[in-house]
């Protein structure tokens, strides 16, 4: 049982979303710019090989490994709004530890990859329980338009973070970009303190067995063709996806030559096709129907990828922003097709685990790209390694084109008796 205020007029005319929104882009502004400067410190002021590199990205999403599924079980027995706001906190206080060790000359490359373990670690309660929120904060016809919004301005954070990161990092070193990401986490936590919806604890939820509730998500799951396909394809895109670019700063610093200036714009510039396709991912869905769109934003941004890492000089850093372009608008309006699916799809009493269920094996595939970036990237080059993962992301394609999704024009509806029929 929820107290959801009635949305009438515009979604950010509604306080509550509007609050939620405000927090998250500007969390979320922080956070881009921490994903380059983070990277920075530790190529620029630490000296880290490509390896250490991808071993900082790999860090910061290994917690999907190690607590994605029971994290998922609690987050359903929990109100959601409360974990949002201490995984805020949390994220708050260790991206702030960065600044203060560099000032007092105590940074190392541990205290980093503690810090993304830590990080990483708040990022997937956060996750699981602001998926599961945003249904009960948006009626169901809005979902498709909250996603969009939110995607977007994901993607406006995206372009302007690492442009931000890289002018911190000239004016006052690369170590006041993670200090920006602390400061909109203290943003992020006021916006979310002053929600007004709330929602009513599940005191049955909390009499069941962990595992046995943990094995209900992944049951579910298993047993569904479309969420099963969504999963071992974002597994595989995942992988290829962050193995290239885990090393994409070392590939522009020291292949192309780029400053910390234009390491900043390129990756800005690379960014920007996501908001593009956060604009049109609501008329892809309506033109060409809701499944159908889903496979061509995919097809799109597949081969874009192979742009990235074939050029040298300027011409190389021109092609690298061209593929980032082509891959951010196609994957950004993906994701926000299947989120508004599965929020619609999955039953709510069960969202934090399927959720769970599939972020863990999604996202755990990303520290594995992390490190097989890192590893390739020292062993047989970073251009080298960063084509590669092109390939890869280019055969993913291939799970997508055999599966149920192909004759489909929209996302399947839920069926009610599903429930009853995978669980027994």
């Amino acid at each position: 049982m929820t107290t959801t205020p009635v949305v009438r007029g515009g979604l950010l005319g509604t306080r509550d979303f509007r609050l939620l929104w405000i927090g998250e882009t500007t969390s979320m502004l922080g956070s881009s710019v921490a994903g380059v400067a983070l990277p920075l410190v530790a190529v620029v002021t630490l000296h880290a090989s490509p390896f250490i590199a991808g071993l900082l990205t790999a860090a910061a999403w290994l917690p999907w490994l190690l607590v994605g599924l029971p994290a998922g079980a609690w987050v359903d027995r929990m109100p959601k709004r409360p974990v949002m706001l201490v995984c805020n906190i949390v994220s708050m206080v260790v991206f702030a530890s960065v600044p203060i060790a560099a000032w007092s000359g105590a940074l190392t490359t541990t205290h980093l990859l503690v810090v993304a373990t830590t990080g990483g670690a708040a990022r997937v309660f956060f996750t699981l329980a602001y998926r599961a929120y945003l249904p009960i904060l948006v009626e169901s016809e809005r979902l498709l338009d909250a996603n969009a919004k939110l995607q977007g301005s994901e993607s406006a954070a995206q372009i302007a973070g690492p442009g931000l990161a890289g002018l911190l990092a000239q004016w006052f070193g690369a170590v006041s970009g993670v200090l920006a990401d602390a400061v909109s986490f203290a943003i992020a936590v006021l916006c979310l303190r002053s929600v007004a919806t709330r929602e009513t604890r599940q005191e049955s939820a909390a009499k069941r067995r962990l595992l046995a509730e943990i094995r209900d998500g992944l049951r579910f799951v298993v047993h569904d063709p479309y969420l099963r396909t969504l999963t071992a394809f974002s597994a595989m895109s995942n992988i290829a996806l962050m193995g290239y670019s885990s090393i994409q700063v070392v590939f522009l610093t020291r292949d192309l030559g780029a400053g910390t200036g234009q390491v900043g714009v390129v990756l800005a510039l690379a960014s920007s096709g996501g908001l593009f396709g956060a604009a049109l991912s609501g008329r892809t869905a309506t033109r060409f129907g809701t499944a159908r769109g889903f496979l061509l934003c995919e097809a799109l941004a597949a081969p874009m990828r192979l742009l990235g890492p074939i050029g040298s000089g300027g011409m190389g850093l021109a092609l690298f922003a061209a593929a980032g372009f082509g891959t951010g608008l196609g994957i950004v309006a993906s994701n926000i097709l299947t989120s508004t699916f599965r929020q619609r799809y999955c039953p709510a009493e069960l969202f934090g685990r399927i959720t769970a269920t599939t972020s863990a094996l999604n996202y755990g595939a990303i520290p594995l790209g992390g490190l097989l970036g890192g590893m390739l990237g020292d062993a047989i080059g970073v251009r080298e390694t960063m084509g590669l993962m092109a390939v890869i992301q280019l055969f993913s394609v291939a799970i997508l084109l055999l599966s149920p999704f192909r004759p489909l024009r929209d996302f399947p509806a839920p069926t009610p008796t599903r429930l009853q029929d995978i669980l027994g």
